[in-house]
């Protein structure tokens, strides 16, 4: 499959570099424009209609998400380019999407690419899309993009009891009883979750603060969750643990 794409960034380097990339070293890759700012990226999307467009996400007409919300519609991948490693770049690992740190690796830009080619689900697509600029909107993170075996589960993350680690896997335990497998190691959600709402507490438990409902000494120390299912809690952690609940309470 080929993809027709437009490279959106206002440093003339940056674009220039990644044009030559794509030319040199990705296959079936096509950079039909480029574009220095929002009004130039508008005319050239809704004009040239292309598969793929890399999203620089700081512009100094403004952000690559001010593209996105001006579109009446989005029928095109995205890969977000940027230069530092920010809020924003949080937000976009919270709806699962991909993102390139400058300088660009070619072997990343390969992988990015591949992924893009791969994506038959447009309204799946869309959907995480709307995730990421309904958080930026809300000027917090509120809901959190899951890939599972079947698609993408979208969550509310005040909705996440705890997350439960088994060997590479991660099980999400939500407040109204249903679980979800995720094949992604609990690491990634203990760097993505937000600090001041969730502790890992133990090398299988990363927990929801707002869901604990009580701390048991017993047995070396537990923690029960209001759904009832109980978490280890690890030695090293439990100060911080009781600390974190008093600053909450």
């Amino acid at each position: 499959m080929n993809l027709r794409a437009i490279i959106v960034d206002d440093e003339k380097h940056s674009r220039e570099t990644l044009k030559n990339l794509l030319e040199e070293f990705c296959e079936g890759v096509q950079v039909i424009t480029v574009a220095a700012s929002i009004n130039e990226a508008l005319i050239a999307i809704q004009s040239l209609n292309p598969d793929l467009v890399f999203l620089d996400i700081e512009l100094q007409s403004g952000t690559g998400f001010d593209i996105l919300n001006a579109l009446p519609e989005i029928n095109f991948e995205v890969i977000f380019t940027t230069a530092f490693d920010q809020y924003a770049i949080k937000a976009v690992k919270f709806s699962s999407l991909d993102y390139l740190l400058k300088p660009i690796d070619l072997e990343e830009l390969q992988k990015a690419i591949e992924k893009a080619k791969k994506i038959k689900d447009k309204q799946t697509y869309n959907a995480q899309l709307k995730s990421l600029l309904h958080n930026l909107t809300q000027k917090q993170l509120t809901k959190i993009c899951i890939p599972t075996s079947e698609g993408f589960e979208f969550i509310n993350i005040n909705e996440i009891s705890h997350c439960e680690a088994s060997g590479s896997y991660t099980t999400f335990i939500l407040t109204n009883g249903q679980k979800i497998l995720v094949s992604k190691h609990l690491k990634a959600f203990e760097n993505l979750l937000p600090e001041h709402s969730f502790m890992r507490v133990h090398n299988s438990f990363l927990i929801n603060l707002k869901e604990v409902n009580k701390f048991v000494k017993a047995d070396g120390g537990y923690i029960i969750m209001n759904n009832g299912d109980t978490a280890s809690i690890s030695r090293g952690k439990k100060e911080a643990f009781l600390e974190a609940m008093q600053q909450g309470s």
